[in-house]
Order: C-alpha cells, then structure tokens, then sequence
C-alpha cells in the first residue's frame, strides 16, 4: 500500500462495519489487496480486537514469490479438518469475499449446506469447479457495490483495491432499475439469485474473472494447486461442518483451560458476546444467585446449543405457531420447540442454564421477543 498513512485511515470512513472489521484484521497485502491469514480470520470472528499490535495500515507486503510459497502449504480438500486454520496460521491468505462466504457458513444450519452447493453447481452435475465457484466472488462484489456509502470517488475507489483488487467498477450484471432496495443479507441476496439469469450471465465472464483474481488458500484447498480439480457434495459438506466445529472449539478451549467442562459463566460470557445487551453484569449476577453449585458445561452441549442457534429462523417459526409469541415460555415449552424446529436435543442441564442467564425475574419464564433478539444478534456476532 502506497498511500501514506492518513489517506488510508481516512478510507475507514468509507467503509461499511464489515469491511472495517476486515481491513482491522487482515495483515497481507499483495498488489494493493488486502488479505486475511486463516489466523486473521479465527481471531475476527472469536476476538474483539486484533492480538497484534499494528494497524490495518501496517499490513505486511507480499511479493508474488511468497504467496506462491505460502499456498504451497494447503492441504487438498480431502485432507480438511476442524483444525484447518489453526493448522496453516499464519500460511495462507483469504480475500474479502471469501471472508464474507465463511462468515455465511458459520451462521447456517447443515440442512443449508445442500442449498449453498446446489447454488455454486450451475450446471448440475453435482459437481462445482474453479469458475462456477469464482461466480461467488462476483455476487458479493456486486451486492456490495449497492451498498457503499457515497463520497469521495478517489477514496471509494483505494477502498475497492483493498478489498477486491481492482480500481473501478466493473460493468454490472444485476439488473439496477426497479429493483427491490429492501438491504438482504450476502446469504439471501445467493439465494435469490439463483431464480434471476444471473449465475449463467456470470459463468460467461468466469474466464476474466479467473484471471485478474490472485489464487488464495480456500482455491487452492477446493480446487487444486492448477485449479483443475471439481469439489462434490460431501468435500464441501464437510469443510462447513468442519469450519463450524472449529470455531466453536476454539472458543470453547478459551475458556476451559484444558478441562472437559466450561463453567456456566463463562458459557453466559460467550453467549453474551456480540449482542447489544448493554448491561450484562445484571444478568451474569442472575444466573450466579440461580445456579450456586457449578456443574459445567461439556462441548457437546456447548456445540448443540449453537447448532440449535443456527436453526434460529425455523425456531422462530415454530415458536409462532405454538402461539408463545407474545407471551413467556417454559422449559418444557421451549425444549420440546427447539427439537421440533431443528432436530437438535438440548439437555436438561443447558436449557435450565440458559433459562437463568435470561429469566431476569426468575419465574422460570423466558421472554421469547428478547431471547430471539439478543440470539440474533449473537447469532451474526455483532453483524445483524
């Protein structure tokens, strides 16, 4: 980046919450684009602030011959795991779209999972290459173009190569008149896509798109090292589950100290990270007075409990049909809710816990407006 060093703080005004939290956290730059290492990306999404000391400005330059180095270290998609971050660290470089797609993930029920695949297969032959996959980058580029804030042209233009490497923008595919102005999330604006002439009008400049884009870490892990290779259902099912499990094992491990369990605090800390719930000490102090005798909070439950949030929206229905929506809910209630919604079994021992974080009056009630609200917003770790 050669911009001094005011020019480029003056481009977080520019920026949207997201592409300020990327920009804060990514530390690669290569040809004026900025970059995330799969450490970046952990820390991002499990961290308030970046451990490092220097600023987004400070991003480390990379010459052409460390990145090829760098994507030498990625293991095929065969070989993935829940520790594939944690495992290239440092070794590996994730562009903002791709931020934006793994982000997607970590928020997704797995019954998402075949939707998502289904959307990158375009030519349904249960199988997704390189330039069907690259159509992603192009849709969240696009989506994100509408939602610029308006402004300095120069500095809005320095903030699109940052983030996705080019200079100006590309001439757009999505229709712009008449259309719905209602802001979508990444997730449903893939979605609605699907059912518009957008992913074939896309596929014919996959070949451009391929070759003024850098090879990052998750191409080379889909694709192969020359990009020939075709990713199947089950490769991409399991890298999303596995991501999913990661994350929450690195935070879960954050607090347990190399214990089996997590205390019931620290399980509300987690759970009250990202949210807008300004005082949290009320309900911290709740739950201690309820709960005087630790018994922990395994992984098992801990993972089921945020598979359950990722199957919020089903929730949420289910939640309307029984009618509780404008009233309190039960243990019962709320336990026979969850596993009709999404499948998933919450033990006794969680739903109590989760109960007395939230049951601020103590009658054993939990208020389903405010629980869904503070959810979401966990849910999407501070992004709604």
């Amino acid at each position: 980046v050669t911009e001094n060093r005011s020019d480029l703080e003056d481009l977080h005004l520019y920026a949207t919450p997201r592409e300020q939290r990327f920009r804060r956290f990514a530390s690669l730059e290569f040809e004026g684009q900025l970059y995330m290492t799969p450490h970046d990306f952990i820390q991002a999404v499990t961290s308030d602030e970046p451990k490092r000391k220097q600023e987004f400005y400070s991003a480390k330059t990379a010459r052409e011959n460390e990145l090829n180095q760098i994507l030498m270290e990625t293991p095929p998609v065969w070989k993935g795991s829940s520790k594939l971050f944690r495992n290239l660290n440092e070794k590996g470089v994730i562009s903002y779209t791709e931020y934006l797609f793994l982000l997607c993930i970590l928020t997704k029920p797995h019954a998402g999972f075949r939707i998502a695949f289904n959307m990158f297969d375009t030519d349904g032959n249960e199988m997704v290459d390189k330039k069907e996959f690259l159509v992603l980058q192009e849709i969240f580029r696009k989506k994100n173009e509408k939602r610029e804030k308006r402004g300095d042209e120069e500095k809005r233009a320095m903030l699109r190569l940052q983030l996705y490497g080019y200079h100006t923008p590309t001439n757009s595919v999505l229709k712009t008149e008449g259309e719905d102005l209602v802001p979508r999330s990444y997730w449903d604006t893939l979605r609605r896509s699907t059912s518009q002439a957008l992913f074939s009008d896309l596929a014919e400049h996959a070949d451009d798109i391929s070759s003024s884009l850098s090879d990052t870490t998750l191409l080379v892990h889909f694709f192969g090292k020359k990009g020939k290779a075709e990713l199947n259902f089950e490769d991409f099912y399991r890298f999303m589950d596995n991501l999913q499990t990661e994350v929450l094992e690195i935070e879960f491990l954050s607090y347990s100290n190399g214990m089996n369990t997590i205390s019931e605090e620290d399980f509300a800390h987690i759970l009250l990270r990202y949210t807008n719930v300004e005082n949290t000490s009320s309900y911290l102090e709740n739950m201690r007075c309820s709960i005087p005798e630790e018994k922990g909070i395994t992984f098992e439950e801990f993972r089921s409990f945020f598979q359950f949030l990722n199957n919020l929206e089903d929730f949420a229905i289910a939640m309307q049909m029984y009618n509780f929506a404008s009233r309190s809910i039960g243990q019962d209630e709320f336990k026979r809710a969850v596993y009709v919604a999404t499948g998933v079994k919450l033990s006794p021992h969680l739903v109590n816990t989760v109960f007395k974080i939230f049951d601020v009056d103590r009658d054993d009630q939990l208020s389903y407006k405010e629980f869904i609200g503070i959810m979401k917003d966990r849910l999407n770790r501070g992004f709604r």
